[in-house]
This record gives C-alpha cells, sequence and structure tokens, in this order.
C-alpha cells in the first residue's frame, strides 16, 4: 500500500426537506493514496457532488472525520483551512467555473496569486506549451472552445502542484472527442507530477481509467466492476 493522502473516516451527510431527511451518504469511509486515479461513478442524486465537496473542504459532513496530509480538517481555523485547500486541492468542475473577465493564463495563475507564493508564471506558460494552448493565452473564456476551457480548467487546478485533483464530472459537458482528450491529459497529469486523481463519471469507459473503480450506491462506495 501507498502513502495515504486523504483518509475520510464514517462521513455522514444528510439534507432536510420541510419535514423530511434524505440521507446522502451514509457511514462512508474512503482512503486516497498518492499518485492514485480513483474513479467513483453513480446515478445522478446519488450524492457524488456531495461526496467531492467534502472531500475538497468544500463543505462539512453532519459527522464523521476527514484527514488530508496529516491535518485534521476539522481542527483547523478558517484560515488555516483556505491554505490547505489552495495548496493542497485542485478542483475541476464540470461547467468549469472561469472567470469570465480574466485571460486563460490569469484564470491559471488564480490560485497562485490568491496563495502569495513565488510566481509561476514560467509554469503556467510550460503547462499551456504542453496542451497546445499558448497561442490562446490571452483569450477570455468566451472566445475559447468547451475542450479548450476544459484545459484551463484542469492547468488551473494544477498549477500550485497540489497533492490531489477532484474532478466533478469533468467530460459533461464535452463531445466525445473532447472528452477524450481531456481524459488523456489527466492520465498524463497523473504519470508525469504524480498527482492524485478523483473523478466522478457517469461513463463506464471513462471510469476505466481508475487504479480503483468504485460506485456510490445507497450512501455507501463499493468497488465497481
Amino acid at each position: 500500500m501507498g502513502k495515504i493522502i486523504l483518509q475520510a473516516s464514517n462521513i455522514n451527510k444528510s439534507f432536510t426537506n420541510g419535514a423530511s431527511k434524505l440521507m446522502v451518504l451514509e457511514n462512508l469511509s474512503f482512503a486516497l493514496e498518492k499518485a492514485e486515479i480513483i474513479t467513483i461513478m453513480g446515478q445522478s442524486g446519488a450524492g457524488k457532488s456531495t461526496l467531492l465537496n467534502i472531500l475538497g473542504t468544500l463543505d462539512s459532513p453532519d459527522t464523521g472525520s476527514l484527514i488530508i496530509n496529516g491535518h485534521d480538517v476539522e481542527k483547523l481555523n478558517e484560515n488555516e483551512l483556505c491554505t490547505l485547500r489552495n495548496r493542497e486541492l485542485g478542483f475541476v468542475f464540470q461547467f468549469h467555473n472561469l472567470l469570465p473577465e480574466f485571460t486563460a493564463l490569469e484564470n491559471i495563475l488564480m490560485p497562485n496569486w490568491i496563495s502569495n507564493q513565488d510566481s509561476k508564471i514560467a509554469h503556467a506558460h510550460d503547462l499551456l506549451n504542453k496542451v497546445d494552448l499558448m497561442e490562446r493565452k490571452d483569450h477570455y473564456p468566451n472566445q475559447l472552445s468547451g475542450g479548450e476551457r476544459s484545459r484551463v480548467a484542469v492547468l488551473r487546478a494544477i498549477i500550485n502542484e497540489p497533492s490531489m485533483i477532484l474532478a466533478d464530472e469533468p467530460t459533461g459537458n464535452l463531445d466525445e472527442k473532447n472528452a477524450g482528450k481531456l481524459i488523456d491529459l489527466f492520465i498524463e497529469i497523473n504519470k508525469d507530477f504524480g498527482q492524485s486523481i478523483v473523478l466522478t463519471t457517469h461513463n463506464p469507459d471513462i471510469a476505466s481509467i481508475g487504479d480503483r473503480k468504485l460506485i456510490l450506491n445507497d450512501g455507501q462506495l463499493r468497488t465497481y466492476k
């Protein structure tokens, strides 16, 4: 077994709607190893996004614990949590969430600017060259294709060289060709930089890239065969 960089234990999460209570995650435990790719399948509404939001510290469980690279998330104050999130976690969302008033290069560098670390502009240029987007670096999101926006979103997620990337249905709005390119990029990033990846998807073909393939059903993660 490799080094465990994320450990979620006995996670419970529910939502209330009036008098009713919906249990989304129930006593869920999950471990992620360094440089591991885990894919998670599940029907819409199964709780995949909720799970990623909790693993990424964007949401809190009702009960349970989350340890990221030795840090007990529950014991961190807001500033410490923001620093951990910025340096250890990279996020890729289905709708990209690029800032429309900033160029592709500026969007990529945003986590670096927030962290107040040394400038990573040279690293950003290297990454843009890697995905053949250097000529598009000064274009705004509305001037980029869906496939180009998705690649910019991935580069933004890895600019601070985080330990892990959390990708929530990243190919959901892409055609088959661009989806394939994006998945190839995730595999390449994992191989070249050793970053762990947790990726949710509806597509069994995409799920097949995982070192471990899981399915979320009835609030629990199980091995997907």
